[in-house]
């Protein structure tokens, strides 16, 4: 049966190679193709198939997985191959929009499409707690999921094709967002001294924490639950600035803190200052009041 069992990788960059290479380690017959060569000698070494042509790689499984830089690249790298009857699993990083578009794009050349959202880099790849966002037709996820379970754990997030783009990106945001502040924060520890090997065990225990605030917080918000009771917007923005004039002082750039102090002042502005934090929510994004 494993012998039977085949897929095709385009793209190989670190996250296509690290799929690649999962399919392989579970038994599968790999092809894979790549528009500049020389990124798939290690897996032709390993039993690999090389393919000529894009094209090529496409007709050789009933299964394509995509790893490209968006979807435009999907577009370019596909225009010339025949898809009718197969499934293009797209794991590529996109917005939700243009996944929407690419699986009208796949539709209208007779391909079955699934959009994906890898949530771990590529040494996560191949490991059962690696979660993966996948969204599109239940019936074509179902027949590829044992495939795709090989690259992780797979959630289904509904038919909509660019809803794992959306779950993708709103992790994104916290990922990008958490990374970046520690960047701006190691920055102000080089600029008195300190390294980021001195600062990584507290920052690890400021992430840490992040989980009791989520908990905390998010039904709160759901229910437009702003009361001041254990945070008041007024005392957070003065603890921003604490931050941003830190920073100044230090001599390193405050860009990102300015923006972030901006938003809590407006918070107080439009006359926040008495409730949580989490009122934020609603100045980034008003929404309608639920009825009394």
């Amino acid at each position: 049966m494993q012998q039977h069992r085949t897929v095709t990788v385009i793209g190989l960059g670190p996250m296509g190679r690290a799929m690649a290479a999962a399919y392989l380690d579970a038994g599968y017959g790999v092809t894979v193709w790549n528009r500049s060569a020389g990124k798939d000698a290690d897996l032709v070494a390993r039993g690999a198939r090389r393919a000529g042509s894009a094209a090529d790689a496409v007709r050789a499984s009933g299964l394509t997985v995509v790893s490209l830089i968006d979807v435009e690249a999907l577009f370019t790298a596909l225009a010339d191959a025949d898809l009718a009857g197969r499934t293009l699993a797209n794991l590529s990083s996109d917005v939700p929009e243009r996944a929407r578009k690419a699986a009208r794009w796949a539709g209208g050349r007779g391909a079955g499409y699934l959009t994906g959202g890898v949530n771990v880099p590529p040494s996560g790849v191949g490991k059962p707690e690696s979660p993966i966002f996948v969204s599109g037709p239940e019936a074509l996820y179902s027949a590829h999921r044992a495939a795709l379970d090989v690259l992780g754990t797979t959630d289904f997030r509904g038919t909509d094709p660019g809803h794992a783009q959306l779950y993708y990106q709103l992790n994104m945001i916290m990922f990008w967002t958490a990374m970046t502040g520690f960047h701006q924060a190691v920055a102000v520890a080089r600029a008195n001294g300190l390294t980021a090997a001195d600062i990584r065990p507290y920052a690890a225990a400021t992430t840490d924490s992040m989980r009791g605030f989520l908990d905390f917080y998010a039904p709160r918000i759901d229910a437009h639950d702003h009361a001041g009771a254990v945070d008041r917007l007024a005392m957070c923005a003065a603890s921003v600035e604490h931050v941003l004039h830190t920073a100044a002082d230090s001599g390193v750039d405050t860009g990102i803190l300015a923006a972030h102090a901006d938003l809590y002042r407006r918070g107080v502005e439009a006359g926040f200052g008495a409730d949580s934090s989490s009122r934020l929510v609603e100045l980034l994004a008003p929404v309608e009041q639920p009825a009394a």
